[in-house]
């Protein structure tokens, strides 16, 4: 490797601060000679370096692109050299049932409506952690726009109610989500009928 190589390479190490990222990370260079980091998806041929570091740091405000949305509150995403899974933390959308699972009411329409809140969007991260699946935890933003917000005051999302980080501020979720309720926006028109995430994966785990 050339020095001028190594330098480079020691700058983009050094530089990344700010949001925190942990569990395995990868570093591979492909054909073209360009390095890459990921914490998904290493190449299976090839030679692929796993990286040990507990913390793993990125740029604050580094905006990030989007290359996939899997459903209401998970989405994969790249930038700075990662790609890498972000779980809307803070919210629970109803589940798409992948794998020949039934679907929940108003899981797609909860997909679609963070679509069009991304689409064609770069976002920036506030990250609260790692979750499960290697997923960090995050809320992200469209300028100023808090998207795990807007989800909520939709209707096509509820508060988490599982362990959250004592970071997070839930109490404007809440508020947001009380008045949804309120307004029967989106999946609260169900009224009585409607069943939390938590409750349908128990039912349909």
């Amino acid at each position: 490797m050339s020095p001028l190589l190594k330098t480079i390479y020691f700058i983009l190490f050094t530089v990344l601060a700010g949001i925190i990222l942990s569990g395995s990370m990868y570093s591979w260079t492909d054909s073209e000679g360009i390095q890459h980091f990921s914490n998904i998806s290493p190449p299976e041929n090839g030679r692929v370096e796993q990286l040990f570091e507990e913390k793993f740091i990125l740029p604050r405000g580094h905006q990030f692109t989007i290359v996939k949305i899997f459903d209401g509150d998970t989405i994969q995403v790249k930038g700075f050299g990662l790609k890498f899974t972000i779980r809307l933390v803070g919210i629970d959308t109803p589940e798409l049932g992948r794998k020949g699972q039934k679907r929940q009411p108003y899981s797609l329409q909860a997909k679609q409506k963070l679509i069009l809140l991304l689409q064609k969007k770069t976002i920036s991260l506030k990250q609260y952690g790692m979750g499960g699946y290697n997923r960090v935890l995050a809320e992200i933003f469209v300028n100023e726009t808090n998207i795990n917000l807007e989800m909520v005051r939709s209707g096509f999302a509820e508060v988490y109610r599982g362990k959250r980080s004592k970071k997070f501020d839930a109490a404007p979720y809440f508020q947001a989500e009380k008045r949804a309720k309120q307004s029967r926006k989106g999946m609260w028109i169900q009224g009585a009928a409607y069943k939390s995430p938590r409750q349908w994966r128990q039912k349909f785990p």
